[in-house]
């Protein structure tokens, strides 16, 4: 979060992808944690980075895996739907553009 808040999204997402696959490894691909991380890249894509084709693959890949393993009701959940909802928004509206 120190180096997304500094806008060091590049090294931001090196700790990311660190951190997903000690989470995939230790936890399961469909723990929150792990979910949590994917999304948090997703955001680190779209925001920073400007790669929206890596960001939507990575909000779908969230969401999916929080809809199997908490379901559709959880919290999580739709806090994830919303994020997908916002980008896809971005998007329609004009809003996001590429660096």
């Amino acid at each position: 979060a120190i180096l997304y808040n500094m806008e060091d999204y590049e090294g931001a997402l090196g700790y990311y992808q660190q951190a997903l696959r000690v989470g995939k490894k230790v936890l399961g691909k469909t723990h929150p944690s792990t979910l949590n991380t994917i999304e948090n890249m997703a955001i680190t894509y779209h925001v920073g980075l400007k790669d929206f084709l890596r960001a939507e693959k990575m909000f779908r890949q969230a969401l999916d895996g929080y809809e199997r393993s908490l379901g559709k009701n959880h919290e999580d959940t739709k806090n994830c739907a919303f994020n997908v909802a916002l980008f896809l928004c971005c998007h329609l509206l004009g809003l996001c553009k590429r660096k």
